[in-house]
């Protein structure tokens, strides 16, 4: 288990982390080499203090025979950071001077960690006491792989469906928009976006897992990079697994993991900016990795379809009551 006198900072060596957009004086690490698993938790927090304290109950809770280090990064106001020194002072705290986005906060807390897995946790997140031990167990028995991510679960018990994902196409995402794979779930064509046409409850290689539970092998960040920055929040999950993958691995998708997610409780307190920050973030994901490859037409058609979409879920959204609106 997990307690307040785990943390061994001489247990590992700190390597530098390289991201993905290159920031001055940053230079690449070696791959860290141990004997045995070593695991940083980092976790990014925004004005949630009541969330992020239930989440490192819940790992603090984890039954485990390796090493493991916490580090929260507090980008909020709301005093979760004080909260967090007092109530688990073996958490390294990183207080960000803004809310600077979800990546660039985590690349705070990643370039601090000693593990040779880091796993990126949401604060909303709540972990059974063997969800590290089977990630890494997971890992350990599967060299070929570079990231795993769990079944993930709403409060309500039903399957948060952004937990197993496609990389987004202009036709995945034309499909998504539209509901047809609320439609047509079990056809493979409509039902890419969230692979809906698949069994929540068996294992699968996927293209991509949610940045809410992601555990990732240190010598795959170590070539692919870090978070890219130029996403804000949404879709630097997405370009990560895309990049661990081009550099070698591949993405599992684990169901014997199952994480409660409490979603979207960081995002409801701006839900203007983060709805228009979703639809940038599906901008920024085409342009560095698709619009190269597609002709000036179809690059036109995406970035208006893009804009025209976003535009109807503000609207969409201001039109609700201010107590009820959200990301859409």
């Amino acid at each position: 288990m997990v307690t307040n006198g785990y943390h061994n900072a001489d247990h590992v060596m700190v390597h530098g982390l390289k991201s993905s957009a290159t920031l001055p004086g940053e230079s690449a690490g070696e791959p860290v080499r141990q004997r045995e698993p070593f695991v940083s938790v980092v976790i990014v927090t925004y004005n949630v203090s009541d969330l992020v304290i239930r989440c490192l109950q819940s790992v603090f809770a984890s039954k485990v025979s390796f090493g493991v280090d916490v580090i929260v990064v507090d980008a909020g106001t709301d005093g979760s950071g004080d909260r967090i020194r007092a109530e688990y002072p073996a958490v390294t705290v990183i207080q960000a001077p803004e809310n600077p986005g979800f990546g660039t906060a985590s690349n705070l807390g990643l370039r601090r960690s000693h593990g040779n897995y880091l796993l990126l946790l949401n604060p909303d997140t709540v972990i059974p006491p063997d969800a590290l031990a089977l990630a890494v167990a997971d890992l350990e028995a599967n060299p070929g792989y570079g990231i795993v991510g769990p079944k993930l679960v709403r409060a309500d018990g039903s399957l948060d469906l952004s937990a197993r994902r496609s990389f987004p196409t202009p036709s995945i995402a034309l499909y998504h928009f539209l509901g047809l794979p609320r439609r047509f779930p079990k056809v493979r064509e409509f039902g890419a976006y969230n692979l809906t046409y698949l069994d929540p409850d068996q294992p699968a290689t996927v293209d991509a897992v949610a940045g809410s539970f992601m555990m990732v092998r240190r010598e795959a960040l170590e070539i692919a990079g870090l978070f890219d920055e130029s996403f804000w929040m949404y879709g630097e999950d997405l370009d990560l697994c895309l990049r661990v993958g081009k550099a070698g691995w591949k993405a599992r998708y684990l169901p014997s993991i199952v994480v409660t997610h409490l979603k979207g409780q960081s995002s409801r307190t701006r839900p203007l900016r983060c709805t228009i920050e979703f639809y940038r973030a599906m901008h920024i994901f085409y342009r560095k990795h698709q619009a190269s490859r597609a002709g000036v037409v179809q690059n036109f058609l995406v970035t208006t379809g893009i804009v025209a979409f976003g535009a109807i879920a503000v609207l969409r959204d201001q039109m609700r009551p201010k107590a009820h609106r959200r990301v859409s």
